[in-house]
């Protein structure tokens, strides 16, 4: 007989769940466990990444506005991990190096004018980075450090003007660096050269600070190298190819040589550093178009292979970068660029490497008047997300970006969520990194507040965990082999040691299991179940 809210006898629990198929008996040490053939729901994946771009340049996203006060911007941004969590979210991308400049005390550029509201490089008396890496971390949501690495200026700040950048910026000592593009044109705006060696490598530097010094999971560029092209003008950079090109036909492929080494070098010092940060990038969503390169995908808009020298396609092939998350900004059946095709020309990039595909996602485009009809149906992203389905390549979608999906125009948000969503989802593990799992953990106890909601407690006896992820069954159940297959009855994840379901009923009963969760998402056996009967 159970008691009203104690647990099974351990004996009595521990031959339940080997006879229910939780845990196998051991198996000789030369037999090799077949994988359990489980059917599951597409609609709740157990892994899929799932995040939303947070960025700073020009004041997007977060902060909101230049200048505001830390506890201004500190609740701003809580506001957006409220968000992320509501809609079962499991990583922000936040943009904390966008023009060359830092949100942190970076040895190495001036504080960010997106943030402190002006081009003078004084402190605003606190660590930003910090916080928004702690807070992410709190509610258990990976944080990818967004850097842009070659901008150094914006229209709306210092434009093509060197002076009137922050007088401790490196471009100040160092003007040899800087190119302005377009010149005399709207849009002008200053870059680093990326074929000037000792920039790339100070660049790498600026970067690396970040990393080095904080607990970030991932790094993230976007699709800026070279800029897009204005008609009519080329970047000015012929002396730098005429002292650095030699060995090069052409400039293009110098160009496209100068970025590949930022992306090899990059990614190899991340790993040299701290092996479990992820390297991912956002490229634009064409590398080259069929009529092109046999290679392309069936598009016919701008390439970035030859429009920003990014050879996207190579980068992932050679495996320089752990995931890629190109920017399929376009609706299904568009002519020229049709997510119907790209999608699955990417899944087959990916194919066999090692490297995962998530998918950018144009919500800034719902219910646009500029745009074309699909954006003007708030079921066009939700129709998107179904799509990639039919392609286990693509383990997760991202956001652009956070003020949009906010704004759920048309109900669209709601929509895609409810329809993809509707569940937590834990991060698809990296194997290449680290494939070993955590311990599992042992529930200790679990209690009931008037409202039903049930707050669970559990110790780590053994080994590490960085999070814990908790699973709800109706009734005193057992899972079996393919119970915890999807996220169907997945209801949280946490850090720390207790979780409270507030979406029990009053009065029913359920049975729980805690898994273990490296920061790799590798996650552990479960837990002997935790029964809850009253």
């Amino acid at each position: 007989m159970l008691s009203k809210n104690r647990p099974l006898g351990r004996a009595l629990l521990a031959a339940l769940v080997v006879a229910g198929g939780l845990v196998a008996p051991a198996a000789p040490a030369s037999a090799a466990p077949a994988a359990p053939t489980c059917t599951t729901n597409p609609a709740t994946p157990k892994r899929q990444f799932r995040a939303m771009w947070i960025a700073s340049v020009t004041n997007i996203d977060w902060p909101s506005a230049p200048g505001q006060s830390e506890e201004k911007l500190k609740a701003e941004y809580r506001a957006w991990l409220d968000l992320a969590q509501r809609l079962n979210h499991n990583a922000v991308i936040v943009q904390v190096r966008p023009t060359a400049d830092a949100f942190w005390p970076s040895p190495y550029e001036p504080w960010s004018e997106w943030l402190t509201g002006a081009r003078d490089g004084v402190s605003p008396g606190w660590d930003p980075l910090k916080f928004l890496v702690a807070e992410a971390h709190a509610r258990n949501l990976e944080f990818h450090a967004w850097f842009n690495p070659y901008r150094i200026s914006m229209p709306q700040g210092a434009g093509p003007d060197l002076t009137k950048l922050a007088p401790n910026h490196p471009v100040r000592q160092h003007p040899e660096w800087a190119v302005p593009y377009p010149i005399d044109a709207a849009g002008s705006r200053l870059y680093y050269n990326p074929g000037i060696p000792a920039l790339r490598d100070f660049v790498q530097r600026a970067m690396l600070d970040a990393v080095v010094k904080y607990d970030i999971d991932g790094v993230h560029f976007d699709d800026y190298f070279y800029p897009y092209p204005a008609a009519g003008q080329d970047f000015a950079d012929d002396a730098t190819f005429a002292q650095y090109g030699a060995g090069f036909a052409n400039k293009a492929d110098w160009r496209r040589h100068n970025i590949d080494l930022l992306v090899q070098e990059f990614g190899a010092k991340v790993k040299a550093a701290k092996p479990w940060v992820k390297f991912g990038i956002s490229p634009f969503g064409i590398w080259r178009n069929k009529a092109t390169d046999p290679l392309g995908s069936d598009t016919n808009g701008l390439q970035s292979y030859d429009a920003i020298y990014a050879d996207t396609r190579k980068w992932v092939k050679q495996e320089w970068i752990d995931y890629i998350l190109p920017q399929v900004y376009w609706h299904i059946g568009l002519a020229v660029a049709d997510y119907a095709k790209l999608v699955p020309w990417w899944s087959d990039v990916v194919a066999g490497t090692r490297v995962h595909l998530y998918i950018g996602q144009a919500d800034y485009k719902i219910a646009d008047p500029a745009q074309p009809a699909p954006w003007q149906d708030p079921a066009e992203m939700s129709r998107h997300l179904t799509f990639n389905r039919d392609y286990p390549e693509v383990d997760g979608n991202v956001h652009f970006s956070a003020v949009q999906v906010r704004a759920n125009k048309l109900g669209a948000t709601d929509m895609y969520a409810a329809e993809h969503y509707s569940r937590p989802a834990l991060v698809p593990q990296m194997p290449h990194l680290d494939r070993t799992p955590p311990l599992f953990p042992l529930v200790t106890g679990a209690s009931r507040a008037a409202d039903g909601a049930v707050t669970l407690r559990w110790k780590q006896p053994l080994g590490h965990a960085t999070s814990y992820a908790v699973y709800r069954f109706d009734g005193l159940a057992l899972p079996g082999r393919c119970g915890l297959a999807d996220a169907a009855h997945l209801i949280g994840t946490a850090r720390g040691t207790s979780y409270v379901d507030t979406t029990a009923a009053p009065g029913a009963r359920y049975t729980y299991y805690v898994t273990a969760l490296d920061r790799l998402w590798n996650e552990s056996t479960p837990s002997l179940p935790w029964p809850l009967m009253h």
